[in-house]
């Protein structure tokens, strides 16, 4: 009653009729809102208010909810795609494999190894701007995170796998070069993503650089580094160049889709420098840390003093 008392006392404003589309056919009083704010007396506010105020309401938070929920889909449509075809990539080259189409093991697994990383980052731009798109790409690599533990530890066995990603044959392998690949990989997509040339360079130096090394050096590294009998100045001088050419084409693709911008010039000499010193790390006579760890994580260091981002 006291509720009710409050809004006989106030000034009236008029409603307009159902068939009235004018904004101009009332005039509200904000008081009302002002002397209705208990909570008591929050429900008559719905009442009391004009209903064209409670319909923009309504229509703002359902559109607000829109563009959330649009992004989660194209999220999780990508993440499907992208995780499919890392799928499929392996598969084919495991058939390639078994029908002597590819005649060395080690070929099919070292293109397995330029192309799945190289092919990953080069599907981020299909994900969504939401600050939670980063998450649903990594997803990729740690389900295979997953798939490979597994198999390593041999709690399930596939055989297609360990043929194509490993060197003799051995599922504890996978344990090794292949996961330290997939953890790189969620690594540069969390911490830097698209918007920074050091995930997308330290990427481009594991698969591009040190993967086309590999197979230059089998075929024609005859002549081995001095300081280390087990890499050749061919292996090397492919790491570098292959490895300089596909960052700085990972980084034009991404700029030009507008994520970043660069200068020419000093991106060049920039991206020299890391090719540098991801081929001496990866010359050097060691055998503590593997190659797909070593090699992204100081091309990650350097990208990151040169860049500063």
């Amino acid at each position: 009653m006291h509720g009710l008392a409050m809004i006989l006392s106030l000034p009236l404003y008029r409603i307009p009729p159902p068939w009235s589309s004018s904004p101009l056919s009332y005039s509200y009083d904000l008081r009302l809102h002002r002397q209705l704010a208990s909570p008591r007396q929050l429900p008559l506010l719905w009442f009391a208010s004009p209903p064209r105020l409670r319909r923009r309401s309504l229509c703002t938070s359902t559109l607000a909810s829109g563009p959330a929920t649009g992004a989660l889909l194209q999220d999780a449509g990508a993440t499907a795609a992208v995780l499919a075809g890392a799928y499929s990539l392996v598969r084919a080259f495991d058939a390639l494999t078994e029908n002597n189409l590819i005649e060395q093991q080690n070929l099919s697994r070292k293109l397995v190894h330029i192309l799945s990383g190289l092919i990953f980052i080069s599907s981020w731009p299909i994900f969504s701007n939401s600050a939670e798109a980063r998450y649903f790409a990594s997803l990729v690599p740690l389900l295979n995170c997953l798939r490979l533990v597994i198999n390593g530890f041999s709690l399930t066995t596939d055989a297609g796998l360990v043929k194509s990603v490993t060197r003799k044959g051995n599922p504890e392998e996978l344990l090794r070069g292949p996961l330290h690949y997939v953890l790189i990989l969620i690594l540069c997509s969390v911490i830097f993503w698209r918007d920074s040339p050091t995930g997308i360079i330290s990427v481009a130096m594991m698969c591009g650089g040190d993967g086309i090394a590999d197979i230059i050096g089998r075929r024609f590294g005859a002549q081995k580094l001095p300081y280390n009998q087990h890499k050749s100045w061919a292996g090397s001088c492919s790491m570098f160049l292959f490895g300089f050419l596909v960052s700085i084409g990972m980084l034009y693709y991404f700029s030009s889709l507008g994520y970043f911008q660069l200068d020419l010039t000093e991106t060049v000499q920039r991206v020299a420098l890391v090719s540098l010193v991801a081929t001496v790390v990866e010359s050097l006579p060691t055998e503590v840390m593997d190659d797909n760890i070593s090699v992204p994580l100081v091309s990650m260091l350097t990208a990151l003093l040169t860049f500063n981002y």
